[in-house]
């Protein structure tokens, strides 16, 4: 049995779901895993700056108390300037929200790589190469808040 497929919706730069009557339509469990994984705020670390002021550091109830939060913290990115600083940070957040993938053996190893696809759009390619050699990659790209 097969999870509810989660597809990037480029208009709205989010995740959703789809429907072809009568259900949701199922499969593709690594893309929507790799989509709840970078698009799912994690808790901001004790040391991160809230990018809103609120101190908020977000996340999900449910990790409280475990080892392996899910989500990223690409949210902490939000009104960034577009800069190699930033696009490093989301390529590190971005392999931190993936990490358990590996830990699980689901894949051998990842590779991310991030660039400004252009103004204040943050793209990011997302390969993933399975224990079997086999290689799936991923595009993404979403608007960015940026400070002028």
């Amino acid at each position: 049995m097969s999870d509810i497929s989660v597809i990037w919706d480029v208009d709205n730069s989010r995740g959703d779901w789809q429907f072809i009557a009568p259900a949701l339509v199922t499969g593709n469990d690594l893309q929507a895993a790799v989509l709840v994984s970078i698009f799912t705020d994690r808790a901001a670390n004790p040391d991160d700056t809230i990018p809103d002021g609120t101190g908020d550091p977000r996340g999900w109830w449910g990790d409280i108390g475990e080892d392996k939060p899910i989500g990223s913290r690409l949210w902490l990115l939000d009104r960034s300037k577009q800069t190699q600083e930033v696009l490093n940070n989301a390529r590190d957040y971005i392999n931190e929200a993936l990490q358990w993938l590996i830990d699980d053996g689901v894949v051998a190893s990842i590779d991310v790589q991030t660039q400004w696809v252009r103004d204040t759009f943050l793209g990011a390619q997302i390969t993933l190469y399975q224990p079997t050699g086999t290689q799936i990659s991923m595009t993404y790209a979403w608007a960015w808040q940026q400070l002028s």
